[in-house]
């Protein structure tokens, strides 16, 4: 008994609502821009903050103190590169949203 093919994709109700990929997602995938704008607004300053305060705490602790500057110093460095990820992200949506809103029909 020779096995069964198995059903198409298309059939099998896996994209039932779905439309079949076209190869293009990659470049006209879309999020959702002001949930991000939103996650930004909230986590930008929480990185800057928690920047300062780790760089502070790390610069007036001592050095068998625990936790020891070094590892501080590496939450600030983290937090600091999270809050720079986080501004270039806040960057690229305003110019994603400032796009669709001038690509709209009058």
């Amino acid at each position: 008994m020779p096995p069964e093919e198995p059903e198409p994709r298309e059939r099998s109700g896996a994209h039932h609502a779905r439309r079949p990929r076209t190869g293009t997602e990659p470049r006209t995938a879309r999020s959702p821009l002001r949930l991000r704008m939103l996650l930004n607004a909230v986590f930008l300053p929480v990185f800057v903050v928690a920047t300062v305060l780790f760089a502070l705490w790390a610069a007036h602790s001592s050095p068998s103190g625990v936790p020891g500057p070094a590892p501080l110093t590496c939450l600030a460095v983290v937090c600091g590169v999270l809050a720079l990820v986080a501004a270039v992200d806040g960057v690229v949506v305003r110019r994603r949203m400032r796009q669709e809103r001038d690509r709209r029909p009058s």
